[in-house]
């Protein structure tokens, strides 16, 4: 009995030494958020900030001519540069656009995400680097599959 009762004591501190914290959880958030919110208002530097320089954004995608599934991939610098035009018209989003966010996983130092959007939705890794959270894979898709193409 006394070994069970240090066992347990030993697990618990272990468990709450590398857990998320509050903190993480309104970091990470606040991550995925600027990634989609720099987007509805074009700010370049807000997406910088959320994501990890050698972030890599994929989806599937269909060719029109032969009708082959491939896999589409975007950079962080490309993601940046979206950022500063993508919604300038205001033309891309609703007056009130979706943005929830859902923890799937959080560690010390990863986490797994997902983004519901208007129109898509993002499975995202986020990585814990010298204490910031940045977005570091992306794999999406559109609510309605066959736009992808």
């Amino acid at each position: 009995m006394k070994y069970f009762i240090v066992f347990i004591s030993l697990w618990m501190i272990s468990a709450k030494c590398f857990s998320q914290t509050k903190k993480d959880s309104l970091e990470i958030k606040r991550a995925v958020l600027d990634y989609i919110e720099s987007q509805h208002t074009p700010n370049p530097k807000q997406m910088e900030q959320a994501l990890h320089p050698r972030l890599v954004k994929r989806t599937f995608w269909t060719d029109k001519e032969t009708n082959k599934d491939y896999v589409r991939e975007t950079s962080a610098e490309s993601m940046v540069m979206l950022a500063e035009s993508y919604n300038r018209k205001k033309d891309k989003f609703p007056a009130v656009p979706k943005k929830e966010v859902k923890m799937l996983d959080i560690s010390e130092k990863t986490a797994s995400v997902k983004l519901i959007a208007d129109e898509w939705i993002d499975y995202m890794h986020l990585v814990k680097l010298n204490g910031a959270w940045k977005i570091i894979n992306v794999l999406w898709q559109f609510n309605d599959s066959t736009r992808h193409k």
